[in-house]
């Protein structure tokens, strides 16, 4: 199994209400993708909560193998809902790990 985990910074030039409608929108994206996508074996996505830290929202995904991951990566459905933070994200952080 391979746990898939990212983080995305949004822009601080951002507004507030720019980045809270585009999290919110990205979120229901992606928590509709296991019905499109059956390498998905768990998916959740988390807002911060916390605005000391640096990191806005957190993915957190469950998947066979890694070439699942990659499938799940180039899905349209998926690339669509990474669309939705296009201008707000500043930066993004990846790790696949096994377990």
């Amino acid at each position: 199994m391979v746990k898939h985990i990212v983080l995305f910074k949004l822009k601080n030039e951002a507004t507030d209400e720019a980045k809270c409608a585009a999290a919110l929108r990205f979120k229901e994206a992606i928590l509709a993708l296991p019905a499109k996508i059956d390498v998905i074996r768990k998916i959740e996505v988390g807002l911060n909560i916390n605005p000391d830290e640096t990191w806005s929202i957190a993915l957190y995904g469950e998947f066979d193998t890694l070439e699942d991951v990659r499938t799940y990566a180039q899905h349209p459905a998926h690339v669509a809902a990474g669309k939705l933070l296009a201008e707000v994200k500043e930066s993004r952080a990846c790790v696949d790990y096994e377990f």
